[in-house]
């Protein structure tokens, strides 16, 4: 799924948070690398960065810091070793949508449909229930 990211496609209704799932968007202009990060940022799953000088971040985008330039723009990583790393927009070449959403299929309107499916079968005690880990 490798295709140029405009403000139009962000806004695609066939653009799902499921589908973003090893996504790696083109990043030819500045616009296609803030959209693409700003997707990153919603995405409840780890991304990977690459950076222009070959190496590869991993893990999960909390925050980003919006500057005037690429140079000034940071994207904040907590890598999957635990660490914190802020990364310049300008230092970025690709961006993968890497591991899984955490939070993909999880919607409210899916938990009520789930609970209206369990309670129609009869089922009692019906609640929330955390997901097993992997």
């Amino acid at each position: 799924m490798s295709e140029a990211l405009t403000s139009e496609t962000l806004t695609d209704a066939n653009m799902t948070r499921e589908s973003l799932q090893g996504w790696v968007p083109a990043l030819a202009s500045e616009e296609e690398l803030r959209a693409a990060l700003e997707q990153a940022f919603d995405y409840r799953g780890d991304i990977t960065l690459t950076l222009k000088s070959g190496e590869a971040v991993q893990g999960y985008l909390y925050d980003r810091r919006m500057g005037k330039s690429l140079a000034e723009s940071q994207a904040r990583v907590l890598t999957t070793e635990g660490a914190r790393r802020d990364v310049a927009y300008a230092e970025i070449a690709a961006l993968n949508f890497s591991g899984r959403d955490t939070a993909a299929g999880k919607t409210w309107e899916s938990w009520v449909k789930k609970y209206a499916e369990k309670k129609a079968a009869g089922e009692t005690n019906i609640g929330l229930e955390p997901d097993e880990q992997e």
